[in-house]
């Protein structure tokens, strides 16, 4: 009895013990405080991301002058400044988060850990009690009802000790899949910071140029429109200029817009949007690199430049399959051909000017060799390639020439429909909207109108 009874209060504080949680050096208020404060700081840069985009706006209604470019160029690199402090907020936030999960799934692998342990304990005790023979347990003097009583007390401890490491265990599981999720999210920040950090000293160099403008005018308006119309360059060395293509080889500016016309010609897109996007896409892929895939299993690779190991070149199957199935079709070594590389997060793998990946452009492989006459229709040729991204375009609702369509459409190109209206993307679909202005004068010089 007495040996029975201290096997059941060894027991009961086995599984007490397994219940106890470690506590946290940071309080969980101070932790909340904290999270106010970063979500407060974040809504006030909003607030004054807003106005300057209301300024930039409105300077933009303006004629061109030195005084309004000048105020266009500050306003777009406060802008430029406060996204990416806004950005750098978002990314300690999620940093806090992510270590708070860090923290949650310390504690719930420890106590999983002393649940199994108190488990073990229950189980040597359990082996002790099964090796007693009948003959001790009748000399014991104990009523065979406190028996039964006191086991059903064990049983009912292990099946909660069991139960308490399953719900903990799916606990740990959840918590971890949330870290993952947030440091994708933080990842995705860092690559957009990137971009935009580029976006800004471009900015900052557009500015220099104005102001060495602004020295030699002297300030003066009249001079500041001279110097501009001189700057206007002739339709034959407009024509002649190279349009740089995302891992293709460079074309004559004018044979871009020829391929651009005639995109838009069969989609409604406006040839300078064209234009803008596959600028854009090649801009960015300056900023992801060049990628060359080395396991068609895996989808792993190498940088073609650098030789750096990267294990996400290429989603297998979903665009590694494809993409062996149009290397047969087309004619190239797919362990040897040069794709995107993955961005911090993600997978990489997108293909030629347009930089669509494999498995999207099978799906339009049918309707570009209609509208070509090339069959099959290859990613790296210039022609096909402006016609993909027209064709995507018009399905974005980028034709028809009106500008907030074309910029949702070109926010739709670059992040999918479900992310175009984030505020975290608007930087992309003001650059190719600015670039595609840049285009429609020039082709508007090419047409002598």
């Amino acid at each position: 009895m007495l040996r029975k009874r201290f096997f059941l209060f060894f027991a009961t504080t086995v599984f007490l013990f397994s219940c106890g949680l470690p506590t946290f050096a940071q309080t969980a208020e101070e932790v909340a405080n904290r999270r106010t404060q970063l979500e407060n700081d974040l809504k006030s840069l909003e607030l004054q991301i807003d106005a300057q985009g209301k300024i930039l706006a409105e300077k933009q209604k303006e004629s061109v002058s030195l005084e309004r470019d000048i105020a266009i160029l500050d306003a777009k690199i406060k802008e430029a400044d406060l996204s990416i402090k806004a950005r750098n907020l978002s990314i300690n936030k999620l940093s806090s988060e992510i270590i708070d999960k860090g923290k949650t799934i310390g504690v719930l692998t420890e106590k999983i850990d002393r649940e199994k342990e108190s488990l073990a304990q229950l189980l040597r005790k359990t082996r002790e009690l099964d090796e007693s023979s009948a003959i001790e347990f009748m000399l014991s003097g104990e009523k065979i009802s406190q028996f039964f009583s006191d086991a059903d007390t064990f049983i009912s401890i292990n099946s909660a000790l069991r139960d308490s490491v399953v719900v903990v265990s799916q606990n740990k599981d959840e918590t971890a899949a949330a870290k993952k999720s947030l440091e994708g999210k933080k990842e995705e920040e860092v690559s957009l910071r990137t971009i935009q950090e580029l976006q800004r000293k471009r900015l900052a160099q557009d500015k220099t140029e104005r102001n060495n403008l602004l020295k030699i005018t002297r300030g003066k308006e009249s001079e500041y429109q001279k110097i501009l119309k001189d700057q206007q360059k002739s339709a034959a060395v407009i024509r002649a200029e190279l349009f740089s293509l995302r891992d293709t080889a460079a074309i004559p500016f004018g044979k871009a817009v020829e391929y651009a016309t005639q995109a838009g010609g069969k989609t409604g897109v406006r040839p300078a949007l064209i234009l803008g996007i596959i600028t854009q896409e090649s801009n960015l892929g300056e900023n992801t690199g060049q990628c060359i895939v080395k396991n068609l299993t895996t989808g792993s690779g190498v940088g073609k430049n650098t030789g750096r190991f990267f294990a996400t070149v290429m989603k297998p199957p979903r665009d590694t399959e494809p993409f062996v199935s149009l290397a047969s079709r087309v004619g190239f070594d797919p362990l040897n051909t040069a794709v995107s590389c993955p961005p911090s997060y993600g997978y990489g793998g997108a293909m030629g000017p347009a930089q669509f990946i494999p498995s999207t452009w099978v799906l339009y492989e049918a309707k570009i060799a209609s509208y070509t006459g090339h069959n099959p229709p290859n990613p790296w040729e210039p022609e096909d390639a402006f016609m993909a991204a027209a064709i995507l375009l018009k399905e974005n609702g980028g034709a028809g020439g009106v500008y907030n369509k074309e910029r949702l459409a070109a926010l739709r190109y670059f992040a999918g429909w479900t992310n175009a209206t984030k505020k975290a993307y608007a930087f992309y679909g003001d650059d190719v909207m600015e670039i595609t202005a840049k285009y429609q004068s020039q082709i508007n010089i090419l047409q002598g109108s």
